[in-house]
């Protein structure tokens, strides 16, 4: 019977012994028969003869048979050990992601004043974004978990009450493809009106993008439209969606799976 290492009864994380054991013969496993202790001491971050001892240690306990010189091969009892040993590493994995790392929910503000770490503060949605006011005067609060100066980002947690907010509406502006009128079909007055009262104006399609410039307009976003429009829709900003007509379902597929209000308005001439 091999004699019980230290940290045999737990994370192998626990005892740095097992963890060099681990590595080693790992190592071993992926490099056998021709096992140069070079190679693995530099793999592995430590020296040559730190290795050596570690060899001799796994081949008394037979975790590894020698069959000469650089020449080494895991046993069955080594793999039965390294299996083990990957499987606690897999729990521990999973444990730290799932309840630690997981548990944590961390999202990110624009601070609306100076704020330091552990400071409560009050969330609100604004131009499309969080923002963090020091303090609890607000109906949702949590607490900072970053130093941040005013206008930078901040890291906030320990969330409480819920963030109540208008979803944001969009326009949607059909505009022909070309073949059939393209830009010069579409009233570039009215677009530009319209434009005026939204907060973000989106372009789909280059007969779009043709009739925002007749317009005198500089679109916000060009592409990825389908997911630019919704994002920002969801997070309170009204959007004016200028798109060729073969483009617009996939904008209002998307809109209506997330419940977001939207109209197709006709400004063709």
């Amino acid at each position: 019977m091999s004699e019980r290492s230290e940290g045999e009864d737990g994370n192998v994380l626990r005892s740095k012994r097992d963890a060099t054991r681990y590595q080693i013969l790992a190592e071993i496993a992926e490099r056998q028969p021709a096992v140069s202790q070079r190679e693995i001491a530099d793999a592995i971050g430590v020296t040559s003869q730190a290795v050596s001892n570690y060899l001799r240690d796994l081949v008394e306990q037979e975790y590894v048979r020698k069959h000469g010189r650089g020449r080494y091969e895991v046993t069955k009892q080594g793999v039965d050990w390294l299996i083990c040993r990957t499987d606690e590493l897999r729990e521990f994995v999973r444990h730290v992601s799932d309840d630690i790392v997981g548990g944590v929910e961390v999202e990110t503000a624009i601070a609306a004043a100076d704020v330091s770490e552990g400071d409560a503060v009050s969330l609100s949605m604004r131009e499309g974004a969080l923002h963090a006011t020091p303090g609890r005067s607000g109906s949702t609060t949590a607490v900072a978990v970053t130093d941040a100066d005013e206008g930078t980002d901040v890291g906030v947690t320990d969330f409480e009450g819920v963030l109540d907010y208008d979803l944001g509406k969009v326009t949607a502006i059909s505009v022909p493809a070309v073949r059939e009128g393209g830009s010069d079909a579409v009233e570039s007055d009215v677009v530009a009106d319209c434009a005026a009262s939204h907060d973000l104006l989106a372009v789909a399609g280059t007969e779009a993008l043709a009739a925002a410039r007749t317009a005198e307009l500089d679109p916000d976003v060009r592409f990825g439209t389908v997911e630019a429009v919704r994002e920002a829709a969801t997070k309170g900003l009204d959007v004016l969606l200028v798109a060729v007509t073969d483009e617009l379902t996939a904008h209002t597929d998307a809109l209506r799976e997330q419940n977001v209000r939207y109209e197709v308005i006709d400004v063709r001439a």
